[in-house]
């Protein structure tokens, strides 16, 4: 099927547009941009910069994709180098998203099946991993890594170079100033962990004995620690995958 696009569309010529995309009203696609198969731009929405986009995302009006980095420097390293975005497949980006190029460094990164719901933003050089749910006017900053399985209540906050652990939740209004490890819900300002992420891990599939099992490296790692972080380290039975995950993620620093 061929790509279908309004009449009052923008699409510059050195765009690539793959079979069944669909541009609707008043939409802006700059020069260097890709779109894969069944992408679809609702209306006024713009993509931009170096951006290869994969197959059946939808974009929502007033998103903005592939804008500049939003960063101040004297040198050329703004400017100059690798400015690139790149996309997976089935991702959604509601009304006002903005996911900006990176700043040289490396390729602003998003995985597939993610939500960026209304008003989020993902900041220059920024990777998140797949199935993630984004809330509105949740806002990444600089060189932030999300990995899978990650969840953002509304308007909370990851400042810049920090990780989320897979299957983290980060409530509502949380502010992250460290790294979040994987499986826990953190809460607060400033937000530290305050239990396991039992109902996201549920929803992802994990067996109920290692969410238990998790509970228990959670509670005496994170919660109680009554020993140094490194006998309680030699202590957890790391048989398990998931208890793995979590003490190679607290031994790198995510703690």
């Amino acid at each position: 099927m061929a790509s279908r696009i309004h009449p009052t569309a923008s699409i510059d010529p050195r765009a690539e547009l793959a079979a069944d995309v669909e541009i609707g009203p008043f939409c802006v696609v700059g020069p260097g941009v890709r779109l894969g198969r069944g992408t679809r731009l609702l209306s006024h929405a713009v993509v931009m910069g170096h951006t290869a986009i994969g197959e059946a995302n939808v974009i929502h009006p007033f998103a903005v994709l592939g804008g500049d980095p939003q960063i101040r420097k004297s040198d050329d390293s703004a400017s100059g180098g690798h400015r690139g975005l790149s996309i997976g497949n089935d991702n959604v980006f509601r009304e006002h998203v903005t996911v900006n190029v990176s700043s040289g460094e490396q390729t602003t990164t998003i995985g597939s099946n993610n939500l960026f719901m209304a008003g989020s933003h993902v900041a220059h050089d920024v990777v998140v991993g797949s199935r993630c749910v984004i809330a509105n006017g949740v806002q990444l900053a600089g060189h932030v890594v999300v990995e899978d399985w990650v969840t953002f209540g509304g308007l909370s906050g990851v400042a810049q170079r920090l990780r989320v652990g897979q299957s983290a939740f980060v409530a509502a209004g949380a502010m992250c100033e460290r790294d979040v490890p994987p499986f826990v819900i953190v809460q607060g300002d400033r937000a530290r962990v305050r239990a396991v992420n039992v109902v996201g891990l549920e929803r992802r599939g994990v067996p109920a004995e290692s969410i238990a099992r998790l509970k228990k490296a959670v509670a005496r790692t994170l919660l109680r620690r009554d020993e140094t972080f490194d006998a309680v380290m030699a202590a957890l039975d790391r048989s398990d995958s998931y208890v793995d995950a979590l003490a190679r993620a607290l031994s790198s620093g995510t703690r």
